[in-house]
């Protein structure tokens, strides 16, 4: 090719930027950036019409489909958070339905529970420690093992009779409830008024 084909071929700075409808600044920037190839003749720039074309269009291209994406990602940004307050709401209701169940008597928490049947234990163990002190005197007098036999399971008896008895308290278990949130106190503080 010669260099008089070449250069019917080439455009300087001025007509590519009315092709691209901007400034002649902007095509000195877009060639500094690298974005569009310039060929140096005589001390200037000069551009390859059609290749500086589809470099251009590529450039938008590539500039819009960017912005798509950072679009689509603030979209899936504010949905994200969107979800997050949602399943934040969610939580704290399902929080507060468990603390009115638990305020109702409907729901126990493990530590109350626990609290509860090691206070049973504890009253049924005094009950068996203290079963010796109250048979020694009775079984003094006693000259037979069955008459001391029959004593013995009469005390035991009694013990396992207490324990049947033992019933559910659920005014004990609200009683907790109020103590470990500390309205126990509150509510004293409203009753002397």
């Amino acid at each position: 090719m010669s260099d008089n084909t070449l250069d019917a071929k080439l455009i300087n700075s001025n007509a590519l930027a009315e092709i691209f409808g901007v400034t002649t600044r902007r095509i000195q920037q877009l060639t500094k950036e690298g974005i569009i190839d310039s060929i140096k003749i005589k001390g200037s720039n000069r551009y390859e019409s059609t290749e500086t074309i589809k470099q251009y269009i590529k450039y938008l291209s590539d500039k819009a489909n960017n912005r798509e994406s950072k679009d689509s990602e603030a979209v899936d940004s504010e949905a994200r958070k969107s979800k997050a307050e949602a399943d934040l709401k969610e939580s704290k209701a399902g929080m507060a339905a468990l603390e009115l169940n638990e305020l109702e008597g409907k729901m126990h928490r493990s530590e109350d529970v626990e609290a509860m049947t090691t206070d049973l234990v504890f009253a049924i163990r005094s009950m068996i420690m203290a079963l010796p002190g109250r048979l020694a005197i009775d079984l003094a007098n006693i000259n037979t093992a069955a008459e001391a036999s029959e004593i013995i399971k009469k005390e035991c008896h009694g013990i396992l009779s207490d324990l049947a008895n033992y019933k559910y308290d659920p005014e004990e278990y609200k009683r907790r409830v109020r103590e470990r949130k500390g309205w126990r106190e509150a509510e004293e503080d409203g009753s002397e008024e």
